[in-house]
């Protein structure tokens, strides 16, 4: 029996590697990730253009990446691999080239492919030069064929992403507060593409729900939900009492029963939130910007989602009441199901989304410096390919990245090769490690097979910081929207509004 399992372990790992699922993770950030946080930047549109034109736009198209190369200095381009990469202290990069093109009042006048900088490349993905090749192959280009790869090299220090252990976003936390003055709160990360907005729901002791998010601080929820349209009582308390009433649901309406109208409420926000300075048309059109841009945007960003968000913070109101009202059991933060594991090509993506706006703006400002000054001839000129290499470069040396965490990149344990694969599949918790946090810490039933339960350091990071299990993948399973409400539809379910 011994040998059969050992035999099966053997086979497993013939196919399949310890970092695979950190290599998937890479793979998928180059061929879809990059492409999408491409496409979200949308058209550059500046305030200063030419005297002569109505309609200035830059545009972005489609996005490649080459195997890594190096410029040597009498200016020959060639492939470099990672032992050359080690030895001379370089990063071991791949150019990133972007089809740029330049639309005038309608009409495209330039069109062009140009480097924007340098990614530094995953040691054994499919943009590294030592892919599929096999052992004797390995040892040709100067590798241990033994070597898993899954980490970076940079200025010749071989450099690994640490993986992120977060709560999952766009789901509902409420929990019991020994402190305070609520109760109970309820807390919800809002994310999508470059959006992650925290929203927090409170009950106060007059028995009113407040909601707090980005410029609205303790706002009644019933004054948001009027704001989106949703004006009609009897409308709100079908939504949120279809199963039994609360008294709590008639004390928040009668507590906005003064905003009669959607503009009585955007008004009644634009005053709590200080928004008071513009006439009285752009106050409320304020307030409804606030409220597509940074309410739930995970539901949607624009004024065509307002009715789905006001039906979801109905039913945030609901899940709150549940808790805090029937008893219900809080849901369990650490259950392995309300965690998400952001992996390197995750870790990437935020990395390259928020330097792709530094980017951005700063060929805007090229772009209107030169036309100011009349010497504006191409949009080629403006666009400085070393500013997102050394913004990438420089937070994947230092480790510290986009949020203010610190420690992602970290330089690779080579004490023997057991701690190398232990740093490869090292799993950090985003808490701090000198509160107590008991719970977190604590080996959770959800950990079976997933995480190792034996390997994790003493003293104050002690539970914080984790290792994935020998055997442990994690699935990156591309979710198709249109499939799954097409399914939901053929169920019997309604789209929201529809009769």
């Amino acid at each position: 029996m011994p040998e059969d399992q050992n035999l099966l372990i053997k086979k497993y790992f013939e196919k399949h590697s310890f970092i695979e699922s950190s290599m998937r993770s890479f793979n998928n950030f180059v061929e879809q990730e990059m492409p999408n946080i491409i496409q979200e930047v949308g058209d550059i549109i500046p305030t200063i253009i030419p005297p002569d034109v109505q309609d200035f736009r830059i545009k972005f198209g489609k996005v490649r990446v080459e195997k890594p190369s190096i410029v040597e200095a009498d200016g020959s381009h060639r492939p470099i691999y990672p032992i050359e990469s080690r030895l001379r202290q370089l990063t071991y990069s791949a150019p990133i080239y972007l089809e740029v093109s330049v639309h005038i009042d309608g009409v495209q006048r330039e069109s062009f492919e140009t480097p924007i900088g340098k990614l530094p490349v995953m040691l054994k993905s499919k943009l590294c030069h030592l892919n599929n090749l096999n052992k004797k192959e390995l040892i040709e280009h100067s590798e241990d064929p033994e070597d898993p790869g899954g980490y970076f090299l940079l200025n010749g220090n071989e450099r690994v992403l640490i993986t992120v252990e977060d709560l999952l976003p766009n789901k509902l936390f409420v929990q019991h507060n020994a402190i305070g003055p609520s109760k109970f709160t309820a807390k919800l990360f809002s994310h999508k593409n470059s959006y992650s907005i925290p929203h927090l729901v409170e009950q106060m002791k007059d028995g009113v729900i407040y909601i707090s998010f980005t410029r609205f601080k303790r706002v009644p929820m019933m004054a948001v939900i009027k704001a989106l349209g949703l004006v009609k009582d009897q409308d709100i308390m079908e939504i949120i009492c279809d199963e039994k009433p609360y008294d709590d649901v008639y004390i928040n309406l009668y507590n906005s029963m003064e905003l009669k109208t959607s503009e009585d409420a955007l008004n009644f926000l634009a005053t709590k939130s200080n928004i008071t300075a513009q006439p009285k048309e752009s106050k409320t059109d304020k307030v409804l910007e606030q409220l597509d841009q940074f309410l739930l945007p995970h539901v949607g960003l624009t004024s065509r989602d307002r009715a789905l968000k006001a039906y979801n913070l109905c039913k945030i109101i609901k899940r709150f009441l549940l808790v805090a009202k029937d008893g219900k059991v809080p849901e369990d933060k650490d259950h392995y199901k309300n965690k998400k594991l952001k992996l390197s090509g995750d870790l990437m993506a935020d990395l390259l989304r928020v330097n792709m706006k530094v980017l951005v703006n700063d060929i805007l400002y090229n772009f209107q410096r030169l036309v100011k000054r009349g010497k504006f001839h191409s949009v080629k000129i403006i666009i400085r390919d070393k500013l997102l290499t050394s913004r990438l470069k420089s937070a994947m040396a230092t480790g510290s990245w986009v949020g203010g965490r610190k420690g992602i990149s970290q330089n690779i344990d080579r004490v023997n090769f057991i701690s190398t694969l232990s740093h490869l599949t090292r799993v950090v918790s985003l808490l701090s490690a000198t509160q107590e946090n008991f719970e977190a810490r604590e080996l959770h039933c959800t950990h079976w097979g997933r995480l190792c339960p034996i390997e994790t350091p003493e003293g104050t990071p002690i539970g914080l910081r984790k290792n994935l299990s020998m055997l442990c993948e994690i699935a990156q399973e591309e979710v198709q929207e249109d499939k799954i409400k097409k399914q939901l539809e053929s169920f019997g379910l309604k789209k929201l509004g529809a009769q």
